[in-house]
């Protein structure tokens, strides 16, 4: 505590020293002068001619509306972020070609992390102090206004010692922060000092009291070359890299970035195999944000291991909607993200990734409504179930089975059948067949029974087939063959009602009420019994996702199966290893007579990776009679068993096509631009209408003001509901449109903040650096508390203030005076600026953001480890420390402004 009275009092002695020299220097103060705004008049009578009543009512009408436009710029300002960050997470595909000859296909997003902070995110975030300052030089006929440049200073004052002082009290106990890309932190320090000490020297060095035209250029023109530097910090590149550099891999992937040449698809350059090299061998040569992208990967994998784990029984779907939310929470997100996820929860939004996952299950539901193809529930569908059968030679009769599906229930279906020769002949294996099948009302089935002839000649398996819907004549001349063409494809089905009228099914309606689909065709197996058997896997090569937990494998045994056999088995290691990938088996098979298949099955080790690609051999040896009869041994030469062509088979164990593609959704599903973006104007309106409760079922009320904030913001709500939404032109539409929108409400600010002075007698710089730096902020503030509690790291929270603060002179400043300087320049006059308010202002600012960022720095050595949280007394003395900066920033320029004290 001795070290926080220390600085009390030492800060309480520099105000009173300088107030008293300063008084001694100033006679005057000049009172803050009422005039007509650039939209809203001057309320009449002027304040001069009023009542003390009225004033403060005055005043109050005033502030009250000024709270209300910075709410409406706020969720203009949401709409603006989500525009923001659907354009800057744009990706396209790049095909290029590996050393081997292949081809790989990678993700290109153009928009890199750090540039888009520094650029859109920064704009979004700044606009309504970027804007603020243009209109008000455009509104004054090009002359210079306090209200604009101060705005954004102590707008910058706010975020720099305000901001951070409630993240660094935010962090949970025991708990810390620190920035992980400190280079770019430093990079953004350093710009945000030096733009205020530029603003310093413009004004009163260089030409004082009169801006240049070169100068308002220097000004904007430092903006580029901020984002170039934090850029190579980011990348940790020398200058001459920086500009012969063409691709680069992120977290999010390769990204590709263009300065000197245009960026392209060619699949033979030998940048692009670089990179390439440096993504496919993952283990050489590594960046550090590649391993970031690994990582990340590895988070999902975890947590749905964990969830299929704790509920084995859920299918897919269900578990990648109990893990949607869990992957949002924990996915890196950007400043736009907390930004407008902040608006929400003031204006009674509810939770934005709760509220989003809500909206993919609507989409989802509807996309099922709209696929149902009812015509389907009108159409009695007739057709073979099952389509193939295998029988013994000596079954008898085999009975195939003819099911019929939907349709009206009271209509009897006739429909024709026949048989037809494949490799069994009719007459000779098989007793042809062909007649017309019925399948009465109240049935749901019917059976067409052929015999099956048994003879005592060993043959080969033979097969015939039975055809549905299909008469042909016994004899048909060859001259017929157009005829006979017809009546093969003719489908000879016919309904019978319930008064014994046979119709044509579609005589009745457009849409026939029966037909026949697929599979009208049946084939039968016949095996012959007078042989032990060919013994040959179904299929050479297996594939089996490793989630399955095991694979079966199909023996089939073919011409004959008389008599008990056994038919050793066993595994043989390819680059799947036993006990390791899989379980080894080594045994044997027993088919019993008259058995034509067995199954062998092999248990697979579940290691749940994300790719997978493991094989491994089984191989069937020489089958062996299990006994053997007196009349067996006389033909064991004739009928002996055999082994057929496929002895060994592989098995490749993949990964779970249905993990990976609940691990590719997942990851789909935690693309903020998704969640923040909106499809159609139909949803923004019912977004703008609906109070959602922010909980996962829906069913929690929100509180008393949650019903305030949301009745409040409504109108704001339904006229951004009129924007574009961000899926037009990728997100441009919507950035435009608001854009706009933004500057019309502050413009309608920066009229209200100077009626609002006038009213109360409070100078235009004053109220800059006060009520209109803080209710700019307010959204700022909310979205750097949530980040820094959510994000394992502080760059989101702090990071993004240094960059703003930059931007907002350079970007704000800039373009205004600017445009002002060359104005006056082409009309033959001089842009006169008075550096006395503003001077000092920025110069107390650089003096202590010097003082703030030394102390960030030195918070990340071993006593607290961080920028963010620590232990409780460096917590409390950091953030009483930063608030008497603010406080001490706003009071002497208080002073300064009533010439209490000199300024410059």
């Amino acid at each position: 505590m001795p070290t926080l009275r220390w600085i009390f009092y030492s800060w309480t002695a520099v105000a009173w020293t300088w107030c008293m020299v300063g008084a001694s220097n100033c006679s005057s103060t000049t009172r803050s002068l009422c005039k007509e705004g650039l939209v809203i008049p001057l309320w009449q009578p002027p304040v001069e001619q009023t009542s003390m009543v009225v004033r403060v009512g005055r005043a109050v009408v005033y502030l009250c509306a000024l709270v209300y436009m910075f709410l409406g710029v706020s969720i203009a300002a949401d709409r603006f972020m989500a525009a923001i960050e659907v354009i800057t997470s744009q990706e396209r595909t790049v095909s290029v070609r590996k050393k081997d000859g292949t081809k790989v296909k990678l993700t290109v997003r153009v928009w890199n992390e750090t540039v888009s902070n520094l650029t859109l995110m920064a704009l979004g975030s700044s606009a309504p102090e970027i804007l603020l300052s243009l209109i008000e030089i455009c509104g004054n006929g090009f002359q210079a206004g306090d209200l604009g440049p101060n705005t954004i200073v102590g707008s910058a004052a706010f975020n720099l010692f305000m901001i951070i002082a409630i993240c660094v009290a935010a962090i949970p106990k025991a708990e810390v922060r620190r920035q992980q890309h400190l280079n770019v932190f430093l990079v953004t320090a350093l710009w945000s000092i030096f733009a205020y000490i530029w603003l310093y020297l413009i004004l009163a060095v260089f030409s004082p009291g009169v801006i240049e035209v070169w100068e308002g250029f220097v000004t904007f023109l430092f903006f580029p070359l901020t984002v170039a530097t934090a850029f190579m910090a980011d990348k940790k590149m020398s200058l001459k890299k920086f500009v012969s550099m063409r691709y680069r891999a992120d977290s999010h992937g390769l990204r590709a970035f263009a300065f000197n040449r245009r960026v392209s698809g060619s699949e033979n350059n030998d940048n692009d195999q670089a990179v390439v090299d440096a993504l496919v061998n993952k283990h050489r040569h590594m960046s550090t944000e590649d391993e970031e992208f690994e990582h990340q990967r590895r988070d999902y994998l975890r947590i749905f291991r964990d969830l299929r784990q704790s509920h084995p029984d859920a299918d897919i779907v269900a578990l990648q909607d109990q893990a949607a939310c869990e992957l949002m929470k924990r996915a890196k997100k950007s400043r736009a993200f907390h930004r407008v996820q902040a608006i929400r929860r003031i204006t009674g939004g509810g939770d934005l990734v709760e509220n989003s996952m809500r909206k993919v299950h609507q989409r989802s539901r509807a996309n099922l409504q709209s696929t149902w193809n009812h015509s389907d529930l009108l159409t009695c569908k007739v057709f073979f179930n099952p389509c193939h059968y295998t029988v013994l030679e000596n079954v008898g009769t085999v009975r195939l089975r003819v099911e019929r599906q939907g349709g009206p229930p009271d209509v009897t279906i006739l429909v024709d059948y026949r048989t037809e020769d494949g490799t069994a002949n009719a007459g000779s294996d098989y007793e042809s067949a062909s007649g017309t099948l019925i399948i009465e009302s109240n049935q749901q089935e019917a059976f067409i029974e052929i015999q099956v002839i048994d003879d005592d000649v060993f043959e080969e398996d033979e097969h015939f087939y039975v055809f549905l819907g299909i008469q042909l004549p016994s004899i048909v001349d060859v001259f017929c063959f157009f005829a006979q063409f017809y009546f093969y494809f003719a489908e000879n089905l016919k309904i019978r009602t319930r008064d014994g009228f046979v119709l044509d099914p579609s005589a009745l309606s457009s849409q026939p009420i029966a037909k026949l689909i697929t599979p009208s065709i049946a084939t039968v197996m016949i095996l012959d019994d007078d042989h032990s058997g060919i013994f040959t896997f179904e299929k050479e090569n297996y594939e089996v996702p490793e989630s399955r937990g095991h694979v079966s494998v199909n023996v089939l045994r073919n011409s004959g199966c008389r008599g008990r056999v056994l038919l050793p088995y066993r595994t043989i290691d390819g680059t799947g290893k036993g006990n390791v990938d899989y379980e080894p088996a080594e045994s044997e098979l027993l088919f019993e007579n008259e058995e034509t298949q067995k199954t062998i099955e092999i248990g697979i080790i579940n290691k749940e990776q994300y790719e997978r690609s493991e094989f491994f051999h089984i191989e069937i040896l020489q089958p062996i009679r299990a006994d053997k009869t007196e009349d067996e041994k006389r033909i064991a030469e004739l009928g002996k068993p055999a082994l057929g062509s496929l002895t060994k088979c592989t098995v490749r164990i993949k990964e779970s096509r249905e993990f990976r593609g609940a691990v590719d959704m997942l990851i789909k599903k935690a693309n903020v631009s998704l969640i923040m973006g909106t499809t159609t104007w139909r949803e923004q309106f019912i977004d703008a209408f609906s109070l959602p409760s922010g909980k996962e079922d829906e069913t929690t009320k929100p509180n008393l003001l949650g019903y305030a904030m949301h009745f409040l913001s409504a109108p704001w709500k339904i006229l951004c509901a009129f924007m574009p939404p961000t899926e037009y032109w990728n997100g441009w539409a919507c950035f435009i449109v608001s854009i706009i929108l933004i500057g019309v409400i502050t413009a309608l600010i920066g009229d209200l903040a100077n009626h609002f002075g006038c009213t109360i007698g409070l100078m235009d710089a004053v109220t800059a650096i006060t009520f209109v730096a803080i209710g700019t902020s307010v959204p700022d503030t909310f979205a750097s508390h949530v980040s820094a509690v959510q994000d394992s790291y502080a760059d989101s929270s702090i990071g993004n203030v240094t960059g703003s603060n930059a931007v907002n002179v350079f970007l704000g400043i800039g373009i205004a005076w600017t445009v002002a300087a060359v104005y006056h320049s082409l009309h033959g006059q001089q842009f006169q600026v008075q550096p006395g308010t503003l001077a000092f202002s920025v110069t107390i600012y650089c003096i202590e953001a010097t003082f703030c960022i030394a102390i960030l720095v030195a918070r990340r050595s071993k006593p607290v480890g961080g920028e963010l949280g620590g232990p409780l007394g460096y917590k409390i003395a950091t953030v009483l420390c930063f608030i008497s900066l603010w406080i001490l920033y706003v009071l002497l320029s208080s002073l300064e402004s009533y010439c209490i004290i000199t300024g410059f």
